[in-house]
């Protein structure tokens, strides 16, 4: 499955946007293009992922699919505890790549955070 072709054009990102599943309320997503098929293994998306001020996951994630990341505004902490307390601190433009089976997280965002993430299977 590819992603279709799309041309520079602006982005409302007033609406459009949802919680996925398995996320807290205050973590939404907004698909640019692509999906997964998770059943299939195959696909790739774009999306953008935003945290409200304060939010944050209580366990870490794994996937079967590749995910990059990038923060583009904001705070991400990773790796806190049940309660949002600890973790290493991340600061605009840094960047992670994690293949398949890769434990991350959990996440939390003190000021809120908007994140450009690209997933894919092989």
């Amino acid at each position: 499955m590819l992603k279709e072709h799309k041309e520079f054009h602006s982005l409302d990102l007033a609406t459009g946007w949802s919680t996925p599943d398995g996320y807290p309320s205050g973590i939404e997503e907004k698909i640019l293009a692509g999906s997964l098929n998770y059943a299939a293994r195959t696909g790739s998306r774009t999306r953008l992922l935003r945290f409200k001020s304060g939010v944050f996951t209580r366990a870490p994630f794994v996937h079967d699919y590749w995910e990059e990341v990038y923060l583009l505004e904001g705070d991400l902490t990773v790796g806190n505890d049940e309660q949002g307390a600890g973790g290493v601190p991340f600061k605009p433009h840094t960047y992670a790549c994690r293949p398949p089976g890769a434990f991350h997280g959990p996440f939390k965002s003190e000021q809120g955070c908007l994140l450009l993430e690209i997933h894919y299977y092989k």
